[in-house]
């Protein structure tokens, strides 16, 4: 018979914390989110409030830039003043980030979150303007011809259905028969009124737009085209039956299928090469998707100097107005739990922040070489080697350094670019695999036009350079960089 009991046992068990929950999601969304949440973070919490940049206070020139680095000495080692008390309040234990050893030595100075930027790099400098305005679509671009036309209402209805079924390229997508069902039952149109009031607007700007393939789509550019224009009769032959053979660059049998001489052949390929393929894209155009660097590397008498771009630090604080107006009362409950929110997520910004700037430290140290000279000099890099020299999770490392942008004199780089895979040299070290793509970009830039390097060929080079890599490798290698096969390349030579 079984009886009740009472057993104790003990265990460890991973808890996540509001606060933990909250540092995770922060750290990893990239500078525009990251503004978006805190946007939404003002207009839900009274208890926060946007920082105003002061001025007029005393400033000293000799006075360290925030979230810089220079790297004429070791990063230090011996852990900073903040109290266990104030760690476990604000969730760094469960977190795993120990954030305090960045605050002890005059050139690894960081300055608080929502103090006023006083380095170079000043936010209202790197402002900048990140509207989504859109100008007009294509669409609306043909509506307006349509309307400036001299067509009847049963015109303009059947008209406006076919502006309807172009899409963003300028390509009719639906068949003639489909648009005539959807005008039924108000329009009662044939496929002859619709081939009609198609060529009305195919005739309108930009030029070749309504065309239902890219081969009616270059005729239509061409038959623009004056008609005592060298070599436009054969363009607007090869446009409606040979387009295959040029993109397979079959030039011999065009010569001998058009009757054509070599230089009148090129004039009629000139012409098709000018058109547009895409007509719409002259119109319609998609708005810009601007990359903002969440740090910036620059070359100081010290050596190479990071900084938080102050541009993407929210500038946040509590309202110590309200704050100051809470209670002990039940009747501030609400307003407490705001206030306790409000400082959970300075606490968590000042986290992102200090954790981002750490692990950029640890990347440009390890990739100075880089920096220096160029893609050559990549010193391969996984995680797990920034995991262990910042004493964090690689978990943690991945969601720092995704989504993560670093802006440097060579250019502006995601921080996962600076990871790559080892490969084995003969004298025992390892290279990177970014530089080796960089050596094989470098060796096809400077290649004989007429004996361009087979991949053999280049994989033999670079094992005379110590480099072991196998063909398949370089092969891979040289189609993720773009670059077409050797006898592609002689190709395009010859002819």
């Amino acid at each position: 018979m079984l009886k009740p009991a009472l057993q104790l046992k003990l265990g460890q068990q991973l808890t996540m914390t509001p606060q933990l929950q909250q540092a995770i999601r922060l750290l990893q969304l990239p500078v525009l989110e990251l503004q978006a949440q805190i946007r939404e973070a003002l207009e839900s919490n009274v208890m926060l409030e946007p920082e105003e940049e002061e001025s007029g206070g005393l400033e000293t020139d000799d006075a360290p830039p925030p979230h810089q680095t220079a790297y004429d000495s070791p990063p230090p080692t011996e852990p900073g003043a903040a109290t266990h008390e104030e760690r476990q309040e604000a969730g760094d234990d469960e977190f795993g980030l120990d954030l305090t050893d960045a605050d002890t030595n005059d050139q690894w100075t960081d300055s608080s979150l929502s103090g006023p930027a006083e380095s170079s790099w000043s936010g209202d400098d790197q402002s900048l303007d990140f509207s989504a305005a859109r100008g007009e679509t294509l669409q609306e671009h043909l509506s307006w011809q349509l309307e400036m036309s001299r067509l009847d209402p049963y015109e303009m209805r059947i008209g406006a259905a076919i502006i309807d079924a172009i899409n963003d390229d300028g390509y009719l997508i639906e068949p003639l028969e489909e648009i005539a069902a959807n005008l039924q039952p108000e329009t009662m149109a044939s496929v002859t009124d619709l081939e009609r009031i198609l060529k009305v607007v195919q005739a309108m700007e930009p030029a070749g737009v309504g065309a239902r393939s890219v081969g009616e789509c270059i005729e239509l550019q061409l038959r623009q085209l004056d008609p005592d224009t060298p070599g436009r009769d054969t363009a607007l032959l090869i446009a409606a039956q040979y387009l295959d053979e040029v993109a397979e660059q079959q030039y011999a049998l065009l010569r001998r299928q058009l009757r054509v001489t070599e230089a009148e052949l090129e004039n009629a390929l000139a012409l098709v090469r000018s058109c547009r393929p895409r007509p719409g894209s002259s119109v319609h155009s998609v708005p810009a998707e601007y990359i903002v660097p969440d740090v910036f590397i620059r070359r100081t008498e010290k050596g190479w100097a990071v900084d938080i771009n102050p541009a993407s630090l929210p500038r946040i604080r509590v309202n110590q107005s309200y704050a100051s107006l809470i209670g002990r009362s039940s009747d501030h409950a609400m307003l407490r739990t705001q206030l306790q929110e409000a400082r959970w997520l300075i606490r968590s910004l000042e986290i992102r922040n200090d954790t981002l700037l750490k692990v950029a430290r640890c990347i440009v140290q390890r990739q100075s070489a880089f920096l220096e000279h160029g893609d050559e000099h990549m010193q391969p890099m996984i995680l797990k080697d920034v995991a262990e020299a910042v004493q964090m999770h690689e978990s943690t490392i991945s969601r720092v350094t995704t989504n993560k942008y670093m802006h440097t004199h060579r250019g502006v780089f995601e921080f996962r670019y600076f990871f790559s895979s080892h490969v084995a040299g003969c004298d025992g070290t390892e290279l990177s695999s970014t530089a080796i793509r960089a050596k094989i970009r470098k060796l096809v830039a400077t290649e004989e036009p007429g004996k361009p390097l087979s991949d053999s060929r280049i994989a033999a080079i670079l094992a005379k350079e110590g480099v072991l890599v196998a063909r398949r490798t370089v092969a891979k290698y040289r189609e993720a960089l773009g670059i077409q096969p050797s006898s592609e390349r002689k190709r395009i030579f010859v002819r």
